[in-house]
């Protein structure tokens, strides 16, 4: 391939060996030191610190700034080619969601048609654009999410509310339309829970594979997402609250005819499905979970993130205590304490009683693979499918028929078992 004089996996490890600078700890050093009495600099440090990692965590963002410059856009015979700097995102093979226009417009693009390590550069094909012109973007953001909505990715669908504790909120219901597929008159359901920083478009995703099974799809928000109402605090709870509103999901699903549901869980809401199965008295409703990149223990990503700043363990170990405890709510803002060992299913993985298929890729830069590995050596109702190279909740981008043909068999033997307490 013209101009590929290196492979895409050596870039993305020479990119990894280059440690990205942390302006925001050298800021809260700084700030914490002025004005402080000698005798209490370190501690002020330390406290600062932890304090602002704590609160990045519980704090709501959405998707990332338009940062990514649009280098060139060109085109050929065969469409269009976008021209993007060198990153760790912009060189692994996949299919992905350009997004620009401030998020109202998106392109997919696919494979890499060049790579030019020297000159910083790769090149894409585009493989489609909605809601916009990529030829007079400036810049924009890549995500897995490849669509704005169900429609744009050939879906038909119908914007629903559900009524959570905090709030109704928006959500789409696609029907399957899928007579032929192996669960079609089954009536099951897919409710399919984004992750920290995303929203519903996440999920669009999984809708290929929800057709092929013959299941319809409810895709949620939740408190705090941008889209449903905010909680009390305003914060996340890590899974700790946000399950109330995927139990409302779930009873919508049986309210509107659903016999049984299925979770489908990406990164965060890998952690709401798991507590959803485990607080809710609908639990006998759900046969299953789906989930990618999961947070299975919010201890082992918190202490990763810190390694990842460059946090020392101490005060990494502070924010998590933070998070914790009464005595931090000043800081995080937290109307109450996360219970973080309430999220830990490796402590608690005898606890899980709910059959779960778990596609985790190790080279996972947000969320560690390692807890999803180890609960499915804890726990025999948990199947681990392990990825490569292709990065946080990026599994279906990287190899979508790889991960639909999981997810197809697994899905398919789990609803040929006998319901949980029937012979």
């Amino acid at each position: 391939m013209r101009g590929r004089n290196m492979d895409t996996e050596e870039v993305v490890r020479r990119l990894r060996r280059e440690p990205e600078p942390t302006p925001w700890v050298r800021s809260v050093l700084l700030g914490a030191a002025t004005g402080l009495a000698a005798g209490t600099v370190l501690a002020g440090i330390m406290s600062s610190v932890s304090a602002y990692l704590a609160r990045m965590v519980v704090t709501p963002a959405h998707e990332p700034a338009e940062t990514l410059e649009i280098l060139a856009v060109i085109e050929d015979s065969d469409g269009l080619q976008v021209i993007l700097p060198v990153t760790e995102d912009t060189v692994v093979e996949g299919t992905y969601g350009l997004h620009f226009n401030q998020g109202r417009a998106v392109a997919q693009i696919g494979k890499i048609t060049s790579l030019e390590p020297k000159h910083g550069t790769v090149t894409r094909r585009v493989l489609g654009v909605q809601h916009g012109d990529l030829r007079t973007a400036k810049a924009a953001s890549i995500s897995s999410a490849l669509y704005l909505n169900p429609a744009d990715a050939g879906f038909g669908y119908e914007e629903v509310s559900v009524e959570l504790p905090v709030g109704p909120a928006p959500a789409w219901y696609v029907p399957h339309r899928n007579p032929e597929g192996p669960l079609a008159g089954r009536r099951i359901w897919g409710v399919m829970v984004h992750g920290r920083t995303g929203t519903r478009v996440e999920a669009v995703k999984a809708l290929w594979a929800a057709h092929r099974l013959g299941i319809d799809s409810l895709l949620v928000s939740y408190r705090n997402d941008g889209e449903a109402p905010a909680g009390p605090d305003g914060r996340y709870g890590l899974g700790i609250t946000e399950w109330e509103d995927v139990e409302a999901a779930v009873a919508y699903a049986l309210d509107h005819g659903a016999e049984d549901v299925l979770i489908f869980g990406w990164s965060m809401g890998g952690a709401i499905a798991l507590q959803t199965a485990d607080r809710s008295p609908l639990t006998t409703r759900i046969r299953g979970l789906v989930l990618t990149g999961p947070v299975v223990d919010w201890i082992d990503v918190l202490g990763h993130q810190a390694k990842e700043r460059r946090v020392p363990e101490l005060l990494g170990r502070l924010a998590q205590w933070l998070i914790s405890n009464d005595a931090g709510r000043r800081a995080t803002g937290l109307a109450s304490p996360v219970d973080l060992k309430a999220l830990n299913w490796i402590a608690r993985a005898d606890q899980l009683h709910t059959r779960t298929l778990i596609l985790h890729s190790i080279d996972d830069e947000v969320v560690p693979y390692q807890p999803s590995r180890d609960l499915a050596e804890r726990n025999r109702l948990v199947d681990f499918v392990p990825f490569h190279t292709a990065r946080h909740v990026k599994e279906w981008n990287y190899d979508p028929e790889r991960w639909e043909s999981h997810v197809h068999q697994w899905v398919t033997e789990l609803l040929a078992l006998p319901e949980p307490g029937t012979s």
